[in-house]
């Protein structure tokens, strides 16, 4: 149903709102935006704003890359159409609200370079089968304090301090800050702490209806982000912005429901059966997640630093593995059942884009059901040195790999986003490779600082 802009307008002038902040993901998950003076909404927002396709194949260096013939049809444009159910008024930045915007052709029809249209193409498809997808994303983040030379450090350096809050963590009480503007942004989030590294943080949001959950996580990262730096400081999801610390990660709850909002993962047992409690149809998903688990890495790890993240023995997944309860594995699945029955996908680096993380994981879990893949075994214990389960990419250069040939992906995701990603990651590795003396080297590098901590 089109907007009403005029009503719209005035709408948000009652409420104090001059400036609506219409941001985006491209697709590597940085914030694109363009500042609307609410006064003018039913003229600026009718037809637009329009951008330049080539937004979206703009590396993180600057650079643009052609790809999927951006460069060669002329640099079109696309145009926006702003969600009004996105809005949300910054309690940071008085008169200023966000409002997300979908990406369509000048043509009328769907851009499907966008990440938010790409996962609304996965959630269609599982609608049509009667399912809901529901995730619930963990992410975490360091705060770091911005040197001035292009390097940076951690604002705090004490260890041990998981589970814990207050000034001794938080001594400028940014943290804390940012946990009330959150909430104030309507972001649902419930609860937030240290994490196990020198000033990393975790900060928990509930669950919901996955378009509904990546957007509030796009929209987490941008505002954390913005908050930290008003600061002073300098708030990063990098998966690994410190060799001799543990990474930032990002885990994904997922479960299905029916119409209704039923529950379909369980099999009504209490869970210590050999099938852990679950259903035929988690089980389908199970296997669709490690047959897509190479393919699938590239877009939870879609960083050269994100490799440096995961391994044996890292407390992140090292195998494409399911376990119940078990941490070592890469999918886990947690010990509630009943309407609380999900899968944990931890495999995930914080710097990875939102929309496609949960596109990813949907589309692998949905080739499980539509192919009716047999799951393989469950794994127990700590599954590291399980060869039974084969190894997750230890390379981007071989996720990418696997990303490419995986026509399954292709099928249920978006064939030109994903030859956009290809292209400049791709690119992203080969001036990794020409920068650094020895690209196989487990330290973290100036030239994945200068590349990456800006903008993730």
């Amino acid at each position: 149903m089109k907007t009403d802009l005029s009503t719209l307008r005035e709408s948000l002038l009652q409420q104090g709102i001059d400036v609506l902040r219409l941001i985006y993901a491209d697709v590597l998950g940085i914030t694109r935006s363009k500042d609307l003076l609410v006064s003018q909404l039913d003229k600026a927002a009718a037809h637009g704003p329009a951008f330049s396709q080539g937004v979206w194949s703009t590396a993180t260096n600057g650079d643009f890359l052609d790809a999927a013939g951006i460069a060669s049809d002329g640099l079109e444009d696309f145009i926006t159409q702003i969600d009004p159910d996105t809005i949300r008024q910054l309690p940071w930045e008085p008169g200023v609200a966000y409002v997300l915007a979908d990406a369509f052709n000048p043509n009328g029809t769907v851009n499907l370079f966008s990440p938010r249209a790409v996962l609304r193409k996965v959630i269609a498809q599982y609608n049509e089968i009667g399912l809901q997808p529901v995730v619930g994303p963990e992410v975490e983040f360091y705060i770091a304090n911005d040197n001035g030379d292009g390097t940076f450090s951690r604002s705090l350096s004490r260890t041990g301090r998981v589970y814990t809050t207050g000034a001794l963590v938080d001594p400028k009480g940014v943290f804390l800050d940012v946990l009330r503007n959150l909430d104030k942004l309507n972001l649902n989030v419930f609860a937030g702490n240290h994490e196990f590294s020198p000033s990393q943080y975790e900060i928990n949001m509930w669950h919901g209806e996955a378009l509904n959950a990546a957007d509030r996580t796009f929209m987490f990262k941008a505002a954390i982000k913005d908050i930290v730096a008003r600061h002073g400081q300098h708030a990063t999801f990098l998966g690994k912005p410190w060799t001799d610390e543990g990474g930032s990660g990002f885990h994904l709850h997922f479960s299905v429901t029916d119409e209704a909002g039923v529950n379909l993962m369980h099999d009504g047992t209490d869970g210590f059966t050999e099938g852990g409690g679950l259903s035929t149809v988690a089980h389908k998903m199970l296997a669709g997640l490690m047959a897509n688990a190479s393919a699938l890495t590239a877009f939870t790890n879609p960083t050269v630093n994100a490799f440096k993240r995961l391994g044996p023995d890292t407390l992140a997944p090292y195998r494409a593995n399911w376990g119940l309860d078990n941490r070592s594995c890469m999918v886990r699945i947690p010990p509630e059942r009943g309407q609380g029955t999900r899968l944990e996908v931890r495999v995930g680096d914080g710097a990875a884009n939102p929309y496609l993380v949960i596109a990813g994981v949907l589309a692998a879990a949905l080739d499980g059901i539509k192919r009716d893949l047999p799951c393989p075994p469950k794994s127990t214990g700590m599954t590291y040195d399980d060869e039974s389960s084969p190894t997750l990419p230890m390379t981007f250069h071989d996720a990418l790999d696997a990303l490419d040939a995986s026509t399954h992906l292709r099928e249920y995701m978006s064939t030109e986003m994903l030859e956009v990603f290809s292209v400049m990651k791709r690119d992203e590795i080969r001036r990794y490779e020409e920068a650094v003396p020895d690209p196989a080297t487990r330290e973290v590098t100036q030239w994945e600082i200068d590349e990456y901590i800006h903008d993730y």
